[in-house]
């Protein structure tokens, strides 16, 4: 939180003195959508007076779509569009067909990864919580921040009871959207706690003029796909007809908060993701250069498995949350002009 904001420039003192209100140049707005398989969803605006406008989705908890940075769009959305609750899917595959995209898709609390089984319950690929609505709790705009924050509870009967209590908040002023998050267990049993952080990053700042920093200890490709491209894995292709997904697993354990970062000189833009690696030890990187499919997604993961819930149980990797016991993440998502050289790639 930055003590003394400015506004384009402009003290709060100085602001009063050229605007009728705030809202001319930093406000939240809440708004509904009206048309379509999104019909009825809730949608948070921010505007931060900083060059950084965001939509946040409460009935998909509390992830965000729409990300632009002085006019430029940097997340990637998928064809399916930002999918209302009553219609959305959590069996099998079927996450595919309501998966927006969006800057931040949120994959958990309980399993993430390829649908699987594990103790004879059935898991679904990437998990529940990605389209639980949340109560939101705080909508406001201070004297130096924007802040969006709510509770989402991933729950069933005879089974887990998992709250998600999730902060968003930025400078008045500002260009770095930061995220806080708590998990905690509210049932009586160990909950097994898995958690992906989807970062969702396209075009135009998905370009081959970009340039990827991504500075992890170790890197493990996924599959045979991932492998046949296992030394490119740090391009940035232009987009390819027929091209198969690659994913790779970067280790970050003991690196304090990592940053990996998305530079584009051609558009004068950069995005940091900065996450804090004593909860979150490494990040999967998913590489879809395709026709009408070009994103690349930048993941930070609290166990380094490509296994689901029990892969990971298998190999004595599954984070254990006990009754009443919380564990919290913190990433930044901070958007800068370029730090690279014009004409650099």
């Amino acid at each position: 939180m930055t003590p003394n904001p400015t506004v384009h420039g402009r003290s709060r003192d100085e602001l009063a003195r050229r605007v009728g209100m705030l809202a001319q140049v930093a406000r939240i707005d809440r708004l509904v959508d009206e048309e379509g398989p999104t019909r009825g969803a809730r949608r948070i605006r921010l505007v931060t007076g900083g060059g950084l406008e965001v939509e946040i989705h409460p009935d998909r908890a509390l992830d965000l779509g729409q990300v632009t940075y002085r006019g430029v769009p940097v997340a990637w959305m998928s064809p399916t569009g930002m999918v209302a609750p009553g219609l959305t899917e959590s069996r099998g595959q079927e996450w595919l067909r309501s998966f927006g995209g969006g800057l931040l898709a949120t994959c958990g609390l309980d399993s993430f990864g390829p649908p699987n089984t594990d103790e004879g319950v059935d898991y679904p690929q990437h998990g529940r919580v990605g389209v639980v609505p949340a109560t939101v709790t705080r909508a406001e705009v201070t004297a130096t921040e924007l802040i969006v924050a709510g509770v989402i509870r991933q729950t069933t009967v005879f089974g887990e009871n998992l709250v998600l209590e999730r902060t968003w908040s930025a400078d008045l002023g500002g260009s770095t959207l930061r995220l806080r998050d708590v998990v905690r267990n509210e049932s009586s049993a160990d909950a097994g706690h898995m958690v992906l952080y989807h970062v969702n990053v396209g075009w135009p700042l998905l370009d081959e003029s970009a340039h990827l920093d991504l500075p992890s200890r170790e890197v493990n490709p996924r599959d045979a796909d991932a492998r046949s491209g296992a030394g490119r894995w740090h391009q940035i292709e232009e987009p390819q007809e027929g091209y198969r997904e690659q994913v790779f697993g970067h280790d970050f354990r003991d690196s304090g908060i990592a940053t990996v970062a998305v530079d584009n000189p051609g558009i004068d833009t950069r995005l940091e993701l900065r996450f804090d690696t004593s909860t979150l030890p490494a990040m999967h990187q998913w590489k879809m250069s395709g026709f009408g499919h070009y994103v690349m997604g930048l993941e930070p993961v609290n166990v380094n498995t490509f296994a689901g819930r029990a892969g990971a149980r298998a190999a004595g990797t599954l984070p254990i949350l006990k009754p009443g016991r919380s564990v919290a993440y913190s990433i930044d998502f901070a958007f800068s002009p370029s730090t690279e050289p014009k004409g650099s790639r």
